[in-house]
């Protein structure tokens, strides 16, 4: 349960480097991983009520001599379960009542000997499971209450490779992953 601000905030300014650059800026109410290898019961409830959960990365990157890459997210609640039992069984309860999860990218990056990336994501709440469990029953239940912003700038130019800009708001997201070992 998270009921107060998480902010994150990161200003960089990264010129002539011979190699590959990352920044990456994350704030979020909730996390949580789980990662087992026996038969598991996961029960989670994750809770943000908070005025703010908010990440902003601004970057001047230039005269680069490999790869930019540049991530910026902010979340309200995330929770992952990985397992390799024979039983898994996974209860999730997400809900945000935070103001905003917001993220905000101002990137401004030229002469890069590779590619550039950046990948600018606000997301209220996420979850992922996957196992190969002969028996995995999952109940999930998200709720949303939040308003959601990814607001992205980048001026790019003269790139040797590919240039990729992605931005995303997202209210609810889960993915659900069964796989048979036996063939």
């Amino acid at each position: 349960m998270n009921l107060h601000t998480s902010v994150s905030s990161l200003d960089t300014v990264i010129t002539n480097v011979g190699g590959d650059v990352g920044a990456q800026s994350v704030a979020a109410g909730n996390t949580l991983d789980v990662t087992t290898m026996n038969d598991t019961q996961v029960n989670t409830n994750q809770y943000t009520s908070s005025v703010d959960v908010s990440s902003y990365l601004g970057a001047r990157i230039t005269d680069i001599g490999g790869n930019v890459g540049v991530q910026n997210q902010a979340v309200c609640n995330s929770a992952s379960v990985s397992t390799d039992p024979t039983v898994t069984a996974i209860t999730n309860v997400q809900q945000c009542d935070a103001v905003d999860p917001t993220a905000k990218a101002y990137v401004d990056s030229w002469d890069i000997g590779g590619s550039f990336s950046l990948a600018n994501t606000a997301v209220g709440n996420t979850f992922e499971a996957d196992s190969n469990a002969s028996s995995m029953p999952v109940d999930n239940l998200q709720i949303n209450h939040s308003g959601v912003t990814a607001k992205t700038t980048a001026n790019v130019s003269n790139v040797a490779g590919t240039v990729s800009v992605t931005s995303a708001a997202i209210g609810n997201n889960a993915q659900i992953v069964h796989y048979s070992t036996t063939q």
